[in-house]
């Protein structure tokens, strides 16, 4: 069955979108590994820069799931991004052990330097990579799923929706701040040495972050392309064109919008814990809301509802800003995205990707029998016409 679900999703696009991620996580690290005088060589920056666009990917697709698919605006998704990241960098504090400045081999040093005298309860486990990974999973998804709960039986929805998600996001922010939370307060977590026994700043590791980095967002973008080909996916498609018939017909639209919020915030960890070991450190900032805001910025760009869209938007804005940021354009950054985003609203409103699609599919083609139609498209269709 799980298969089945699996390969009714594998089209021609999804399998030239698996391959190029792959074909890049598998090529890019062992071009880092060649010696710097061969032609094709790639810096060990170059990978772990790339390997930070690829987990911002996942995190603007993880967007593009709600927004795209289901008319969830939500502009909290840095707040699973951040968690996921925390989680991450938890377990990479807990291998420091007696390296670290104050060579405590408990507690972190942060703690030893605000007078902690034991470890606190919420970081046992930390330890071992497996109760690390089931975190960092359930971590965000059980804070999506609570507020979800709340807020889909509310039946909040709109820009209400996005100013709730936006003031969760903030709250986290001001909280993980103080340092009395156990988290690291304003400096957060770093120094990070080990990663399963490997050393973390080895050019090895930093390959195999990339691939995992690669291979992360792949999967990510097959369960999307999963979901959106079922029978699941169009009710979701239903719900966002038109929430109140979809409930009329019978559907009961809060539980399929929390499932989809949850797995989206699933996602959005998973890019987090990734994007740590290869930035190299996780604070609060992460939790900015402008940090979701700009999320939402590379989905648009790339063309939203469309997967594909929020990958290359991802990629594009933030080749963009590293370009700009590195040079003597810095200060002026915030008032090219500005632009570019209104640009993008006015001119390419279905986005790069979304444009491109469109106008492939309004080329003339030969005749060919018509698409099936789903049962909850149909029953929308005969509700308009009467």
């Amino acid at each position: 069955m799980i298969t089945a679900f699996i390969f009714r999703a594998l089209d021609r696009n999804t399998y030239i979108v698996l391959g190029l991620l792959l074909a890049v996580g598998i090529l890019l690290p062992l071009l880092s590994l060649t010696d710097p005088s061969f032609p094709l060589h790639v810096p060990t920056y170059v990978i772990a820069l790339i390997g930070k666009y690829l987990c911002y990917a996942l995190l603007a697709l993880s967007v593009d799931l709600v927004w795209g698919y289901c008319g969830i605006l939500s502009l909290g998704h840095a707040a699973f991004f951040a968690l996921g990241g925390y989680a991450m960098g938890m377990y990479l504090m807990r291998q420091i052990g007696a390296r670290g400045v104050y060579a405590n081999p408990i507690l972190p040093d942060f703690m030893v330097f605000l007078n902690w005298n034991e470890l606190p309860w919420f970081w046992y486990g930390f330890d071992h990579f497996w109760f690390a990974a089931i975190m960092i999973i359930a971590v965000p998804g059980l804070l999506a799923f609570v507020f979800g709960w709340f807020a889909f039986r509310s039946r909040v929805t709109g820009v209400y929706l996005s100013i709730i998600t936006q003031a969760m996001t903030y709250a986290l922010l001001l909280a993980f701040f103080r340092n009395d939370m156990g988290f690291g307060g304003n400096n957060g977590l770093t120094d990070f040495k080990d990663i399963l026994g490997f050393n973390i700043q080895a050019p090895a590791t930093r390959g195999v972050l990339f691939f995992a980095s690669a291979l992360a967002l792949a999967l990510g973008f097959l369960i999307c392309r999963a979901v959106i080909a079922s029978k699941f996916g169009k009710v979701l498609i239903a719900v966002r064109d038109a929430e109140s018939r979809t409930r009329f017909i019978g559907y009961r639209v809060e539980g399929y919008k929390l499932v989809v919020f949850v797995l989206s915030a699933m996602m959005a960890g998973v890019a987090g814990s990734l994007y740590v070991p290869q930035i190299g450190i996780i604070n609060p900032g992460e939790f900015a809301p402008a940090n979701s805001i700009e999320a939402v910025i590379w989905v648009a760009v790339g063309g939203r509802g469309t997967l594909i869209g929020p990958i290359v938007g991802a990629l594009l804005v933030n080749f963009g800003k590293t370009w700009f940021t590195s040079g003597v354009l810095a200060e002026y950054w915030l008032f090219v995205l500005g632009a570019l985003f209104v640009a993008v609203t006015l001119f390419l409103p279905k986005g790069v990707v979304g444009t491109l699609l469109a106008r492939a599919k309004a080329r003339p083609t030969s005749t060919s029998a018509p698409a099936a139609v789903s049962p909850i498209e149909a029953s929308i269709a005969a509700e308009e016409g009467a």
